[in-house]
């Protein structure tokens, strides 16, 4: 595997790369899945509502508070729910699923085995930032998992109302940590995500961290920290 020289600056993505969804979904914890059963959401109306649903958060994404986005996930739900009339869900259980979403950080997100190891390693020999599709929940569940701390900077979707691999995502990125874009990486798990940064003159890298990644045509692949070690020029 080929190194890439003169790296200052490492963007990591979040979801997928550095922590993950015990329940396997972003938008359904375990606790959820009481009340959404999985196989009922599995159903043509249930998927038509919940892609709807979905449509709609992403037109309102640029939000300031947790409280905003409680409100948006508490919509969604009940527009799922809606689509499920037969689960009987009142409003108290809608609130106890959006409650759960926006606010349970110790039973709904995990970090992978290797996540902090990487951190450490990476530590002070780069400047490190986020690059991330997120919600302002986010903050409080970094610093509750202890990980804030490892960056310099952050680039959240919420903030600017747009998603990667939207360039604006990749142009904040940049000018927060004040590098020019050769000398930096990203690692995501996505490859669509990559070649926007790849754009932007970012040099581009795939993390194989969850079950199911495939290779990206141009762009190296790692796997966790000897990898990117080994990727970099150190």
């Amino acid at each position: 595997m080929e190194k890439l020289h003169n790296i200052k600056g490492i963007f990591f993505d979040l979801g997928g790369t550095l922590i993950y969804p015990p329940s396997g979904s972003w938008m359904f914890s375990e606790l959820a899945y009481r009340y959404f059963p999985k196989e009922r959401l599995q159903e043509p109306g249930p998927q038509k509502a919940m892609s709807r649903a979905s449509r709609e958060l992403d037109g309102h994404h640029l939000l300031h508070t947790v409280e905003e986005e409680y409100e948006q996930f508490y919509g969604y739900y009940k527009a799922v729910a809606k689509a499920l009339p037969e689960l009987g869900l009142t409003g108290d259980d809608l609130r106890i699923v959006t409650e759960d979403k926006v606010y349970n950080k110790a039973d709904n997100y995990r970090m992978f085995d290797s996540t902090l190891d990487t951190l450490e390693a990476v530590r002070g020999r780069y400047r490190l930032g986020i690059i991330s599709d997120t919600w302002p929940s986010i903050v409080p569940l970094l610093e509750y998992l202890g990980i804030l701390k490892y960056f310099d900077c952050a680039t959240f979707s919420f903030e600017l109302g747009a998603f990667k691999p939207d360039r604006r995502m990749y142009e904040d990125a940049l000018a927060k940590m004040g590098l020019p874009a050769e000398n930096t990486v990203f690692v995501d798990d996505s490859a669509r995500n990559l070649y926007g940064a790849q754009e932007a003159g970012i040099n581009p890298v795939l993390i194989r961290a969850m079950p199911g990644i495939g290779l990206a045509e141009g762009i190296p692949d790692i796997d966790r920290i000897s990898g990117i070690l080994g990727l970099l020029d150190v």
